[in-house]
């Protein structure tokens, strides 16, 4: 059922607010943990490894009902290079084949993995992407934790851009821009008076009720940032927060639309760098569709 009026604006005020310093303290203690295992696994010993933050913590979108914690360890002694979506198979062999260290990914993977475990004793890698360190309850939340090394792309024209990759256990790789989406976050943040990051909390905490009453599947939560930092910063400066959030409904909804003029396939992620839509992705044009219609029916707005 629709909320009324009264009851959206209630939630829009809940939802926007930043999470507790509680719950802050709990991520920070996940941040602490893998800081300590790492600093603490002989073999990492002067390796000048980078642990991070990443994703909405980092980037201060985090909700309290969907506060895990991602981190990444960034390996900076070997570097990675290559175009923006990743390496081609011959260019990655051949960036292989000319490395003589001992710091091949899956050495790294396997070493972290053993420098978590000595930390918790509950760490999953089974996953494909990252380690796995479950909540512990009044303490800490639960934990990603992704092995990734530096990753440069030079472009034919502009300046060279600086990310991370992460090989994964089935053997592809992923390149992350993680530093380009904290900057373009706090100037678009900046621009809209504060508007944008509160939008992303707000559409954040819509799917996770979509999602518990059934009306939508669950998407990740940074395609919710994504949707948002593509809405033009003028939508956000309406008068009240109710209409700023109904407005950047209509643009989102408009974009997908059948007469619409705008093509989804030039929206981009935060960072400025990746396209929104593309096969590597793990949503696509219709979970777009559907979250915008079921968000506009039960946020109750008109038209």
């Amino acid at each position: 059922m629709p909320l009324t009026p009264q009851q959206r604006i209630e939630k829009l005020n809940r939802w926007t607010n930043p999470p507790s310093q509680a719950e802050e303290e709990r991520l920070d203690r996940a941040r602490r943990m893998v800081t300590n295992a790492v600093r603490q696994h002989p073999p990492f010993a002067n390796l000048g490894l980078i642990v991070e933050p990443k994703g909405s913590w980092a980037n201060n979108t985090n909700v309290s009902s969907d506060s895990d914690m991602d981190i990444k360890v960034e390996f900076t002694q070997r570097v990675f290079r290559g175009p923006v979506d990743g390496m081609e198979f011959w260019d990655l062999a051949l960036q292989n084949n000319s490395y003589r260290g001992l710091w091949t990914p899956e050495v790294f993977r396997h070493e972290l993995g053993v420098a978590l475990k000595s930390a918790s004793t509950r760490v999953d890698a089974s996953h494909n992407v990252a380690f796995y360190v479950p909540s512990v309850p009044g303490s800490r939340p639960d934990t990603d934790v992704v092995p990734c090394f530096t990753y440069l792309h030079t472009p034919l024209f502009g300046a060279l851009k600086q990310g991370t990759v992460v090989f994964t256990k089935d053997g592809k790789h992923i390149v992350n821009w993680s530093q380009q989406q904290l900057e373009n976050g706090r100037a678009k943040n900046n621009r809209t008076g504060r508007r944008y990051k509160f939008a992303v909390r707000a559409l954040k905490s819509v799917e996770n009720d979509l999602v518990a009453m059934g009306a939508v599947k669950e998407l990740p939560s940074y395609f919710m940032e994504c949707l948002i930092y593509n809405v033009p910063d003028e939508v956000f400066k309406a008068p009240s927060l109710d209409q700023a959030f109904r407005g950047a409904l209509v643009c989102l909804k408009h974009q997908f639309g059948f007469w619409s003029w705008n093509d989804p396939d030039t929206m981009v992620e935060p960072n400025g760098i990746k396209k929104l839509f593309g096969p590597a992705q793990k949503w696509n044009k219709n979970d777009a569709q559907h979250l915008l219609g079921a968000a506009w029916n039960y946020l109750g707005y008109d038209g």
